[in-house]
């Protein structure tokens, strides 16, 4: 008998999610369609019933695969009948001039017109009739992201958080949307979406999906504090640090097939301060009779936003 996967509300809301959430940014590029296929299935038989994508995937991102993982899944979805048995959630991206494509050659933007356009493309590849979490892949103002910690200010003109949220109310109130939430968030964008969400009475964001683990603990300075006085859950991404918590790139190894292999620009963690915080989990591990990437992930799983 396998064993039974815990499940959790995704927060304000009444769905049930699998504590556990697929991440699926390697289709398409690391991953065929058929192994796709074959993770999807071992998901479901294991209880992992929350799942997650975004229009700009498979990652790195390019003009020949952009959108591919959207189009495995929902290829999934046609062949097996069992859209009502997942959580999905995908995401609009922000602004990026190195995927002008996604646009059809305009700059990407959270303004009311792009918004739209993504969530209708996103639902016609996806082969569904609506998104159970609807998420602002990054914000279009400059912000630290993607390994960035420092906030360099701009005063080039963005759309304001008012259109944005306001449109994304629009998909939610048309029926395409069920939730919404933020990624790539800061303290100030969190609190701000959540102010214009009661000001207006619009959907509030419920989720705010930040890269957290035992490398990077920058979640807990503020954002932290929100998700429990706010009610807005972390959804943290790369809790194994891509890979450098499972430990199978100690001592400067790159195993055949793996992602450093593929991508060796994706070592956001993979530094000296890295490695020898690894070592010493890896040393706490083995003094528990846990696997390190075991410790990583209950880490995680146990904090209590």
């Amino acid at each position: 008998m396998l064993p039974c996967m815990e499940t959790r509300n995704l927060p304000g809301t009444d769905l049930k999610v699998s504590a556990i959430c697929l991440g699926t940014m390697t289709w398409g590029k690391q991953n065929t369609q058929d192994e796709a296929f074959l993770q999807m299935d071992y998901a479901l038989e294991r209880g992992v019933t929350f799942w997650d994508t975004a229009e700009m995937y498979p990652v790195p991102a390019d003009a020949d695969t952009v959108s591919d993982t959207e189009r495995i899944i929902g290829n999934w979805f046609a062949k097996t009948g069992r859209r009502g048995e997942v959580i999905l959630a995908t995401k609009v991206a922000g602004p990026s001039e190195g995927i002008r494509y996604i646009r059809d050659g305009e700059l990407p933007r959270l303004d009311a017109k792009n918004i739209r356009l993504a969530a209708e493309r996103s639902l016609r590849r996806l082969q569904t009739d609506y998104i159970d979490l609807y998420q602002l892949h990054w914000p279009e103002r400059p912000a630290p992201r993607f390994g960035t910690f420092e906030y360099v200010h701009s005063a080039d003109e963005t759309t304001p958080l008012v259109e944005t949220l306001e449109a994304l109310d629009a998909l939610v109130k048309d029926g395409l949307v069920r939730h919404v939430g933020l990624s790539n968030e800061t303290p100030w964008g969190t609190m701000r979406y959540l102010q214009l969400a009661e000001e207006h009475a619009w959907a509030r964001p419920v989720t705010i999906q930040n890269h957290y683990n035992l490398l990077d603990r920058s979640y807990e300075m503020g954002l932290s504090e929100i998700s429990h006085r706010e009610g807005v859950g972390l959804l943290p991404y790369s809790p194994l640090a891509m890979g450098v918590l499972s430990g199978k790139y100690r001592d400067g190894a790159t195993p055949e097939g793996s992602r450093f292999e593929h991508f060796p620009n994706f070592r956001r963690y993979d530094d000296e301060m890295g490695q020898r915080a690894v070592d010493a989990y890896a040393e706490v591990a083995k003094e528990a009779g846990l696997d390190l990437d075991m410790l990583a992930l209950a880490f995680v799983n146990t904090r209590p936003f």
